[in-house]
């Protein structure tokens, strides 16, 4: 039985020609799995009846499931997506007050290798890649749920992107022609990998790039983040420096920001140091509690003062709005995995 969500016009058209339909049917088909959301054949209205049977025969439209979803009071929506093997990610969509953008927040693994020692995902390790359709078919259920048209998409679910490349930049090439999503609304979020970084830089994408930073020195990143035993602080800003010369593109510097750890006034100095040749917007990120750790968010005081001394060093700084925090939905919250 074929999955029909995830292929491309000529894939679909493989289908119809072996049902003897028209390229014409192939369109139509497309249309309704990406711009319409539907979630069964027989919601494909203009197909005749004998031809949605016909179809039945051979495709479906998805075979994933929600496993569970949940809706925050801020109007966040967490699914829990299970695959047909069993295995299960976390996808969320994000809506923002007075604005009109519909954000998906996508996994691109199941679990994660780079074990960050802030974020719930890590904690169950690595377990597989996702391939494309799977990544597809995150923002598809968003929008068969809701019956709302994803405008953004983030890959900063459950995994490293960078470490799923091949799998992720087929799924944007699907979000950017098929859902008609502009490529500067996608976001590739990334620990640091920076061979893969340097690959990115080569293919000259028009859209953005975020790091995960969250350290003004190696010793301190080290503690947050194995992945600086792998590629440090030094390695990664001639990554950086070597993107922006290729792309000419401002990357987005993510931060997060825990309490007496790294969100001193001379933290400050050092990342704006670390960061003054360097082309970027700056997201701080106030910590979100996980059960794993004893990290604590810290004051509004605080936040506000590191805001304030980052912002004299030249940059643009934003503090990310907190969503979806009580439904375990925030960055660094999602997991994978039923609650017991």
């Amino acid at each position: 039985m074929k999955i029909l969500s995830g292929l491309n016009l000529e894939e679909i058209q493989q289908i119809t020609d072996e049902l003897g339909a028209s390229k014409f049917r192939a369109r139509q088909i497309h249309n309704w799995i990406y711009l319409k959301s539907v979630k069964e054949i027989d919601e494909m209205t203009d197909l005749s009846s004998k031809f949605r049977d016909e179809l039945k025969k051979v495709a479906v439209v998805t075979d994933i499931k929600i496993k569970v979803k949940q809706v925050s009071s801020d109007g966040t929506i967490k699914y829990l997506l299970e695959f047909p093997d069993g295995e299960c990610v976390e996808t969320v969509l994000m809506r923002f007050d007075n604005r009109s953008n519909l954000t998906a927040c996508v996994s691109s693994q199941v679990g994660c290798a780079v074990n960050c020692s802030f974020c719930a995902t890590g904690k169950r390790g690595f377990i597989r890649n996702l391939d494309y359709k799977e990544i597809v078919e995150q923002v598809l259920t968003i929008q068969r749920d809701t019956g709302l048209k994803v405008t953004n998409i983030v890959f900063m679910g459950q995994g490293e992107p960078l470490l799923n490349l091949d799998n992720v930049l087929k799924a944007m090439k699907i979000f950017n022609e098929n859902f008609q999503i502009g490529a500067r609304r996608l976001t590739v979020s990334t620990s640091g990998i920076v061979p893969k970084i340097k690959e990115l830089a080569e293919l000259d994408m028009q859209s953005t790039l975020a790091l995960s930073l969250h350290a003004s020195n190696h010793e301190t990143r080290l503690k947050l983040m194995q992945i600086e035993s792998k590629y440090d602080m030094t390695e990664l800003h001639k990554a950086l420096k070597y993107y922006i010369e290729k792309t000419g593109r401002r990357i987005t510097i993510e931060y997060l920001l825990i309490k007496d750890l790294n969100d001193t006034m001379d933290c400050a100095k050092e990342l704006a140091h670390y960061l003054k040749d360097i082309k970027c917007n700056i997201n701080l990120i106030p910590y979100n509690p996980t059960a794993k750790n004893d990290y604590q968010r810290p004051s509004n005081n605080s936040i506000m003062r590191f805001k304030s001394l980052m912002e004299h060093s030249g940059k643009k700084v934003t503090v990310r709005l907190e969503r979806g925090a009580d439904i375990d939905a925030a960055c660094g919250q999602l997991s994978g995995k039923a609650k017991a």
